[in-house]
């Protein structure tokens, strides 16, 4: 069975300027470091972006907490980096928290890792 992913085309974008900005950087640096090349990158190839949203949580007109996001791209999808060689539930609960607070529908968390760059997608399915 066929199924059409959710920003095909975009996250195809934003996955090719991953892999483009490993390939270039390497391994073994501090997430920052990837955070400003991935933004480079994503400025090379035209995409529009936030770099560390801030985002507020409110509840019956108070605000409770606040979000980062590390980008915002497209004003359609979260991108979360991390330098760390497995996908942790406490990363996609994070990224899935994003999204419900922004009423967003998808989110990628993207590794650094010694092997090269991972993602995995996450969905706001509500």
């Amino acid at each position: 069975m066929k199924t059409k992913l959710i920003y095909a085309d975009l996250t195809y974008k934003i996955n090719g300027a991953l892999f483009r900005v490993f390939n270039d950087v390497g391994t073994g640096h501090k997430e920052n470091f990837y955070q400003q090349a991935v933004a480079r990158e994503l400025s090379l190839i035209k995409l529009k972006f936030i770099e560390q949203l801030p985002v507020k949580i409110n509840y019956k007109g108070k605000r409770i907490g606040l979000y980062y996001f590390d980008f915002l791209v497209e004003n359609k999808v979260v991108l979360e980096i991390k330098v760390r060689n497995y996908f942790s539930i406490k990363d996609i609960r994070q990224v899935y928290s994003y999204l419900k607070a922004k009423k967003l529908e998808l989110g990628i968390i993207a590794h650094f890792t010694n092997q090269g760059v991972k993602t995995k997608r996450v969905l706001n399915i509500n």
